[in-house]
Order: structure tokens, then sequence, then C-alpha cells
């Protein structure tokens, strides 16, 4: 996969379509259509696409992920993922969430850092866990690690601010910020505007963007995520639901109530099972950046099993 991300620019910029099998280290190499070992096929304005049977073992990896490898400049991808129990919490009410998940899921969130550009936080994440947000359990680079902190009411010994193996950008609000601040710890700082409900996102992407950032991973918590989602910039969210009952907690997504079900979001999705945790895959908007809804049969049901 890392392969693939890396071939997407090339290939979007050339306008070709090309087609590619893959070595069992990963490796990409380009061979006939519809020929033998023919893995995967990128075609212009549309990105990458699987060309495996469908019963083919690789076949469930290359569906998760090839959507994230087929962002470029041009047709950029910003993905959010929560963890969360059957009752819709993704920690107690003390911030415990080490770990509602599985280790199947949390291997899948190390590779989401690997195909990123940057991987987004708030404050409460860091706050609670004090994660270092590297590819510690795959290979592939580090992302750019970008905390997201309204009120700047984080300390500077978390690990964001010293680990030294990838880059932290801290953004928090803009009154927050003295006028010859420039870093806390390691970490660069940044500012955007206040806003009623935490900040504006919108300016956090102008941002990332600028800095070459077009694989966005929104990895959490749940009012984070939320703001991504309700500012319509995600294109991708992966919920990932464990054998868990909490009881009452910290809650996932929390959107404005909607009074009728005919207006609330219903995405295209696929299913896939990681361990003893169900991850639903869905699609938000599609390449062209228009919302994908399905009907309530939602015929493009894919279950798979990683």
């Amino acid at each position: 996969m890392l392969g693939a991300s890396a071939q997407a620019e090339r290939l979007d910029q050339a306008g070709v379509a090309a087609t590619f099998a893959v070595s069992t280290a990963g490796e990409l190499r380009a061979v006939p259509a519809n020929g033998p070992g023919a893995a995967i096929a990128w075609t212009p304005g549309r990105g990458w696409d699987a060309v495996l049977p469908a019963n083919d073992p690789r076949r469930a990896l290359i569906d998760l992920y090839l959507p994230i490898c087929s962002a470029t400049r041009a047709h950029p991808i910003t993905i959010g993922h929560l963890g969360q129990s059957l009752d819709g919490f993704i920690a107690t009410h003390s911030g415990d969430s080490q770990f509602v998940t599985g280790p199947e899921n949390i291997l899948h969130m190390h590779r989401l850092r690997a195909l990123c550009d940057t991987i987004v936080v708030g404050a409460g994440t860091v706050a609670a866990d004090d994660p270092q947000l590297t590819t510690r359990q795959v290979s592939g680079p580090s992302p750019l690690r970008v905390v997201l902190d309204p009120m700047r009411r984080l300390g500077e010994h978390h690990k964001v601010f010293h680990e030294p193996s990838a880059d932290t950008l801290y953004i928090c609000g803009a009154s927050t910020i003295g006028p010859h601040e420039t870093h806390v710890g390691r970490a660069t700082l940044a500012s955007v505007a206040e806003t009623p409900n935490g900040m504006d996102v919108t300016a956090v992407m102008r941002i990332l963007d600028a800095r070459g950032c077009h694989r966005v991973f929104v990895e959490g918590g749940g009012v984070t995520v939320s703001m991504f989602l309700q500012a319509n910039l995600l294109d991708r969210l992966q919920v990932a639901i464990a054998p868990l009952i909490i009881g009452n907690g910290r809650p996932a997504i929390r959107l404005p109530p909607r009074a009728s079900l005919s207006d609330c979001h219903r995405p295209r999705y696929h299913v896939f099972r990681m361990g003893g945790d169900i991850l639903f895959d869905c699609e938000i908007k599609s390449r062209d950046g228009s919302e994908r809804d399905e009907p309530p049969d939602n015929s493009a049901l894919v279950t798979r099993v990683i």
C-alpha cells in the first residue's frame, strides 16, 4: 500500500491508466491490463481499484486501504476514525480509553498513520492518553502530528511536544498565543480563530494544505472527529465497534439533532472484521466531493475479514 500511495501523484499528473502486480514485499510492478498477477489498477479521474478476484486473501486489505492511497494534491482525502463500545462511548467518564478496541484495530490505526501525511488529535486525547502518535507497529514514516487545543490547556510535558521521531504542529486559539511565541518544546505553534464549539477546522485544513498534507487522518477523539464531520470536511469515517459495554462515559460522534430520520446522513459503507471488533468504513463523500448516501437496504455492503 505504501507503493500505491507513492505512485498516486505521478499517475494523476500523467493522466494515464496503469495496472500493477504486487510482490510479497509489497513492491509494485507494471503489468498489462488483465495480465497475470494484476492486483491494482489506476484509472485517471478515479484513482486506484482492486482487480484481484473477490476470494483472493489479499483483497480485504487492499479494499480497506486503497481509497486512501488514491489521494493526490488535486484529490485530497480526510479520514476520521473512532473506536467505540457497543453503547457508543469512546472512554469512561474519567477518560480511560486504553483500550476500547483490540490490538487488530490498534494495528490498523498505525497503518493509517503510515499512509497519511498528518495525524490530527484533540487536546482531550493527548491529556487522557499521552500518545506518541507514531508508526511503531508498522513499516512506513511517522506523519506530522497535529494537536488541536483551542483553549491551550495542555502542559508542555506531553510526549508529542518532545518525542523526536516526528514533527508536531500545535494549533491553538489565536487569543492564547503571545506575539513572540513560536514553539512549545519541539512543537511548532500555529493559531486559528476560536468558535463557540471549539475552533475553525476549515482554517486548520488550510494550514495543512499549505504544508503539502493531502492525506489527513483525524484519529480522535469524539469532539475532534465530530467537529470535522459537522464542517463537512471528512471524506471517509471509520468507526470500530468493540464488544464492550461502558454504560456511560465520553461519547463518540455528537452532532446537532435532526428532527427526522429522512434528514440524517446514511452513507455508503463496507464492513470489516478486526479480531473481536467490527469496523464500519463509511464513504461520506465521493472523489468529486459530492455526498454519498445509500437507501436503507444498502446493496453496497461488503463484508471482509482481516
